[in-house]
């Protein structure tokens, strides 16, 4: 597989206050499909996008949203992109064990410091 570039979003981010208002009003006042909840996080269906609703990570940050760069080969990409010099916060790392894959991320930042991610689920054998 040959890695050249970032094409598809995988899922956004927006920060609230309060998930569960939050969670209601984009479910019930916007009639958007929710896929789950977890404490702290909502998750909507935008065909084939999900959107997460949950409060910013750090305190004091005060982003809107991340955009969610799916790749089917994390590594790869975050290697390419490391070598065009994209400034990572880290190394991809495990964020869940979900029934049939693993959900890896990868987070780093655009020339204005916002925060994008890349993010891909890995099946299990």
């Amino acid at each position: 597989m040959d890695f050249s570039g970032l094409a598809q979003i995988g899922q956004i981010a927006i920060t609230v206050t309060d998930v569960d208002r939050a969670v209601a009003f984009y479910r019930d006042a916007l009639g958007m499909k929710l896929l789950f909840q977890f404490p702290g996080m909502g998750f909507f269906d935008c065909n084939g996008v999900r959107l997460m609703l949950a409060p910013p990570e750090t305190p004091g940050e005060h982003y809107s949203s991340i955009v969610y760069f799916k790749v089917p080969d994390i590594q790869e990409a975050h290697a390419t992109l490391a070598g065009r010099g994209v400034p990572f916060e880290g190394e991809p790392h495990l964020i869940a064990r979900m029934p049939d894959h693993d959900l890896w991320m990868g987070f780093f930042r655009d020339p204005d410091r916002n925060l994008l991610a890349l993010m891909s689920e890995v099946k299990r054998a």
